[in-house]
């Protein structure tokens, strides 16, 4: 079996203790030096298994976790890229008895969670494993929800609803940017409503991730710029937050490093393995920081919109993240200065408005580079939109972390700058 790598360090990675303006003790960022005792962090993350080859782990890691049967959720690009053939080998191998189950849609929509709990059911499956990119992990974290609490998938919206315990969950990401296979998140469309939902619940957060930077080769390019986008804005509402703490703002962080230096470079040579690792690395660790530190009125606002359009979130993002920035530094532009730092940009003797206005055009031309269109309306969202978006964002639970509060005149202000 090859050597899987154990360390998350990257070659061309700088200690991040440079990027900051707080003073770093012990490796800890924002700890007080002065005997003043330090908040209280938080932080809530899998079992990490992080190198190449590292889906050889997958049917070791379901056993462990008490594996007999596992239910396999993937989808029919994955099964076409060969990594779904693997990954079952790798189970039968371990001597577990999987199902698969590959009839998802990308944003995976709620009938699409019903019928695979079905399955799982009547296959009398146990474990659940996801191989495949933040659809197929929101799609088996909601039959997991299922599996312990019955009812319908969309009963779940909001904080906390997931009261009872839920299988164990083994996932094995093949897109860098989602970070569901490490968050306490699942996102599921609600068709009827042309919304998305959004269910927040530690339960959710799975037992393991397995994280193979040879899976993140096969994704089409328009993929893989969506999800590098994604992953930077995760890292970014992280680090803003209201929530944020001393351990989410070093993943937060150093993410924004990782996916500014290396997104591009992914889409010019898609083999290379250094740009790869760098990207695998940048979304497991812009997941780890926005699980426990939560998002912002980007993902608010993009959660709706991708479920009017059914569009790639990534590219949702690229496309608000930039007009977020400025919005929310119009209040406070203190906490983008690291952020900018972070992404390359010089900081020294700027004021911080000017720096964060600087962030938000670095964000629109990494966007440019990588393909990502300039506005919503070359998505196809209209002024007639606009209301039902800023109502329906309101409601979403990312919205009570954003660090600047957020009206539903502001939110229309704020699609219409991005339209």
């Amino acid at each position: 079996m090859p050597e899987l790598k154990t360390t998350f360090a990257h070659p061309d990675v700088p200690r991040q203790s440079s990027w900051l303006s707080e003073p770093c003790v012990d490796g800890i960022e924002g700890f007080s030096t002065d005997g003043e005792r330090p908040a209280l962090a938080k932080f809530h993350a899998p079992e990490i298994v992080f190198g190449p080859h590292s889906l050889g782990e997958l049917g070791h890691c379901a056993r462990r976790v008490g594996g007999r049967r596992p239910f396999l959720v993937t989808d029919p690009g994955l099964a076409e890229a060969g990594w779904v053939r693997e990954a079952v080998r790798h189970l039968i191998d371990a001597g577990l008895r999987p199902v698969v189950w590959q009839d998802l849609t990308p944003n995976p929509k709620e009938r699409e969670v019903q019928a695979a709990y079905a399955e799982y059911v009547n296959t009398g499956s146990d474990v659940i494993v996801a191989v495949g990119g933040g659809s197929c992990i929101d799609a088996a974290k909601g039959v997991a929800i299922l599996s312990g609490n019955g009812g319908r998938i969309l009963a779940y919206e909001g904080v906390d609803q997931v009261v009872n315990p839920i299988p164990p969950l083994v996932m094995a990401p093949s897109t860098s940017g989602t970070g569901a296979d490490v968050s306490q998140f699942c996102v599921v469309t609600d068709t009827a409503n042309l919304t998305k939902v959004t269910i927040i619940s530690r339960t959710l957060v799975p037992e393991i991730s397995i994280v193979d930077p040879r899976l993140l080769t096969t994704m089409p390019d328009w993929l893989n710029a969506a999800t590098g986008l994604d992953a930077l804005t995760h890292a970014m509402e992280a680090f803003v937050s209201l929530a944020h703490n001393t351990l989410t703002d070093h993943h937060a962080l150093h993410a924004v490093h990782l996916v500014t230096k290396n997104l591009l470079g992914t889409l010019l040579d898609p083999t290379g393995e250094g740009p790869r690792i760098a990207m695998a690395q940048g979304s497991l660790e812009a997941g780890m920081a926005f699980t426990n530190a939560i998002l912002g009125v980007t993902h608010a606002m993009s959660h709706q919109v991708g479920g009017l359009l059914d569009a790639p979130h990534g590219v949702i993002n690229g496309i608000l993240l930039p007009h977020v920035i400025r919005f929310n530094a119009a209040a406070d532009p203190s906490r983008y200065v690291p952020l900018a730092a972070a992404a390359g940009i010089a900081t020294e003797h700027a004021p911080a408005d000017e720096i964060a206005d600087l962030l938000a055009g670095r964000v629109r031309e990494l966007a440019d580079s990588v393909g990502v269109p300039r506005s919503l309306a070359a998505l196809g969202v209209g002024e007639h939109n606009v209301t039902h978006l800023a109502e329906t964002t309101l409601k979403d639970a990312c919205l009570a972390t954003n660090p600047r509060a957020a009206t539903r005149t502001e939110i229309e202000a704020l699609l219409r700058s991005a339209m």
